[in-house]
Parts: C-alpha cells; sequence; structure tokens
C-alpha cells in the first residue's frame, strides 16, 4: 500500500540536506557512468580489432620471402628467396591445409581500362583459394576457380569499386577490360566485408600471368587457410613450413629474415584474450568506483540517524515497530542510490551513443557499445547494494531505546 506520509518525509530529508545528497547521489551515478563508459570503450576497441581481422580469415598463415641473414652450407648471407610453383605444389598436400593460394602483383603497368575508361587498379595473381583467404563474396558472376588455372584462362574477377568505375552501371559480366595491355573477360564482380580496401583489385589467374607476363614459376606470397586447427597445431605447421623451406632454398632454419610466416590464428587469439582481460580489469575498476559510491552512501545514512537519533525516540516511544524504522532509513537508500544510478546509466549510454553516431566506425576503435543487460544488471546489483549500505544505519536506529534517544542532544 502507498504511504504518502513516508515519501514527504524522505522528501523532506533529502531537501534539508540538498548539497550531501548531490554529493552522494553523484558518486554514485560518476560510478556507474564510468563503468559503463570503461565498458564500452572496451568493445569499441574489440570492434575495431574484430573488422581488422575481417578482412582475412583469421585460421590463416602468410608465407612471405625474404633474404637470409645467415651462412649456411656454403651459402652466404644476402642471398634472396624466391619461391616457385613447387613451393606451392608441395605445402599444398601439408596435413591441415584447407585453402592455399599463391600471390603476386602486377605493378609495373597497372593500368586497367575498358572502351573509354581508364583506372589505376592494384592487378593481383592468385589461385582460386585466395577468395577464401580474403573472405571475397561474389555479387555477380563468380571467382575464379581451379578449371581457369589448369587452361591459362584470360579471365579477371574485379572489385565492386573497379566496376562502378569502368562500366558505369552496364553489366560487366562477359565483357572485356584492357589489364596492362591485355585483354581479359571479365567473369564476376566481389565484395569485401572487411572494408573497402580489396575492392579496388581485380584478380586474374595465377598460371596465366605467369605466361602472359613472362614471369616464369615464380611466385611472391604463398597464404593458407589451416580449417578448424588449434593455434597449437598452426605453431607447429609453421615450424614444419619454415623447415621444408629451408631445405628447398638451402637456407638456416633458424634464420628467421629468410622466411617471414605470419600466423593470423595466433595474433587473432592473442588479441581476444587481452580483450577478455581488459573487460575483467575494467570490471575490476568500475565495481571499485561504484563501493566507494556505496560507502558514501552509507556515510550519508549513519549521518542521517545520528541526526534523526532524537525523532526515532519519539517514533519508538509512541509505537514505532523497529520494521518501520528500518524501512524508512532502507527506503532512502534505495531511493537515492536508485535515481543516481539511473543518472549514471543514461549519461554513459548517451555519450556512448553520441561517439558511435560522430566518430568514424574504422581503424581499431568502431562502435563503441554496451550490453543493456549488463548495465541493468550493473544498476540492479547497486540498487541491492544501496539497499545493504542503508541496512546497518537502519538497524542502529532500529535498536536506538527511546530513553537513550530522548537524552540526546
Amino acid at each position: 500500500m502507498f504511504d504518502l506520509d513516508k515519501w514527504q518525509e524522505i522528501y523532506s530529508t533529502i531537501r534539508k540536506n540538498k548539497l550531501r545528497t548531490i554529493l552522494t547521489g553523484f558518486s554514485v551515478a560518476w560510478g556507474i557512468f564510468m563503468l559503463i563508459i570503461l565498458l564500452g570503450s572496451g568493445y569499441g576497441l574489440e570492434n575495431g580489432v574484430r573488422q581488422e581481422f575481417e578482412g582475412d580469415a583469421t585460421n590463416t598463415l602468410w608465407v612471405n620471402q625474404g633474404i637470409t641473414s645467415m651462412p649456411y652450407q656454403g651459402y652466404k648471407p644476402g642471398r634472396f628467396i624466391q619461391f616457385t610453383n613447387s613451393d606451392y605444389d608441395a605445402t599444398k598436400t601439408m596435413e591441415d591445409v584447407e585453402h592455399i593460394s599463391g600471390r603476386f602483383a602486377i605493378w609495373e603497368n597497372n593500368t586497367i581500362s575498358y572502351k573509354n575508361e581508364y583506372g589505376a587498379f592494384d592487378i593481383f595473381c592468385i589461385h582460386p583459394g585466395y577468395g577464401v583467404v580474403e573472405s571475397l563474396k561474389p555479387i555477380k558472376g563468380r571467382f575464379l576457380n581451379d578449371v581457369d588455372v589448369s587452361e591459362f584462362r584470360k579471365v579477371v574477377s574485379i572489385g565492386r569499386l573497379v566496376d562502378e568505375a569502368l562500366f558505369k552501371g552496364e553489366d560487366p559480366i562477359g565483357k572485356y577490360i584492357q589489364v596492362a595491355g591485355i585483354p581479359f573477360k571479365v567473369i564476376g564482380v566481389f565484395e569485401d566485408p572487411g572494408g573497402d580496401r580489396d575492392l579496388s583489385r581485380i584478380y586474374i589467374p595465377i598460371s596465366t600471368a605467369q605466361m602472359v607476363y613472362n614471369r616464369g614459376n615464380r611466385l611472391g606470397t604463398m597464404t593458407i587457410t589451416i580449417g578448424d586447427a588449434s593455434v597449437e597445431r598452426s605453431e607447429e605447421m609453421v615450424n614444419q613450413l619454415r623447415k621444408d623451406l629451408s631445405q628447398r632454398h638451402h637456407f638456416d632454419p633458424e634464420d628467421q629474415r629468410a622466411v617471414f610466416i605470419w600466423n593470423n590464428m595466433e595474433n587473432y587469439t592473442r588479441f581476444m584474450t587481452l580483450f577478455s582481460n581488459i573487460r575483467l580489469f575494467i570490471w575490476i575498476i568500475g565495481i571499485g568506483t561504484i563501493i566507494a559510491g556505496i560507502v558514501g552512501v552509507s556515510n550519508i545514512m549513519m549521518i542521517v540517524v545520528k541526526e534523526r537519533t532524537k525523532e526515532i525516540g519519539i517514533r519508538k516511544s509512541m509505537g514505532a515497530t523497529p520494521g518501520s524504522i528500518i524501512g524508512l532509513i532502507l527506503l532512502e537508500s534505495v531511493l537515492i542510490t536508485a535515481f543516481a544510478g539511473y543518472i549514471g546509466l543514461v549519461g554513459g549510454v548517451g555519450l556512448l551513443e553520441l561517439v558511435s553516431k560522430f566518430v568514424p566506425g574504422s581503424g581499431y576503435f568502431a562502435n563503441p557499445e554496451v550490453n543493456i543487460n549488463v548495465a541493468l544488471g550493473a544498476t540492479g546489483i547497486l540498487i541491492l547494494a544501496g539497499a545493504l549500505a542503508g541496512f546497518v544505519p537502519a538497524r542502529k536506529a532500529s535498536s536506538v531505546k527511546p530513553v537513550v534517544a530522548l537524552r540526546d542532544e
């Protein structure tokens, strides 16, 4: 049953102590506000890093050629390690290799034209597995396949930005474009969910490129997806790759500069573990800040009880029960805590929404947000803590004997 007199009394008490109540409420609101901001910022960093990894499959190994820095079996340091088709063929048979592609780029003449439209775009020569590595999604036609490679077809898959620049709304499928002065048939247009980085590229079969651009059997980079292999297995594969390549190209397996291998899976897992630890640290800091606010609420309620000792004695002498006195003190404590916590929650979520609206979601920070269930849960815990903070002063007030209270000055 709604007790208007009790609410009026609480309002009167708060009104008499405005500054003290505001400062106490501010400490609680600040605790919730900082928790929400810290959690949102942590998720913003995590979202940004996830977006960076979305551009490629996370279970990949990138194998790059380098220059030897150590002598080995009569070979002097300073040799350039050149990958070839035989490296691709040997690596393809390794256990746990799901998709694999060699890659090199045409940098000498990257002009691409269609009719009277011209543009300079990145030209990459690849195997079909590269589409999986880069998480490319065909939106028109198809991507390159194994038949294109085995039959040395002059076909090309182009990014959406290339399509827009050259074809101006015309259907590109089946049309011929000039790639570094050689005609190639467009078989597909692709989209990249990881961003626009790959959309200004075109991809042609690596076998065709080796033939028409006089590249022999040379490759530049090899990239591999390893399916559901564990991080430990990915590290084993890195060691095996380095050992196999060292035997074919005659360099010391311990020579880290001869071949560079980037383990995307290991780095992705490392980042996710880091963010888990950051979230734990944020919760510790946030809860510590909230506890400081709760201590403030408890202190103010102790002061309230001290100031109202005589009043409480009069109430008890007139028949007020300990339960009614405890209820009054607890209600005031919960009211201050809940209202201040709600202000902090709204302020924190509002600021995150403002940042999401005006800060572009790119780089390593994107879409700072906080799970609403987490926010409401934190506020609920805060209200419960507020009740506990008021309970000790309330118990003290209910145990005061009327005679002692009436003598209090």
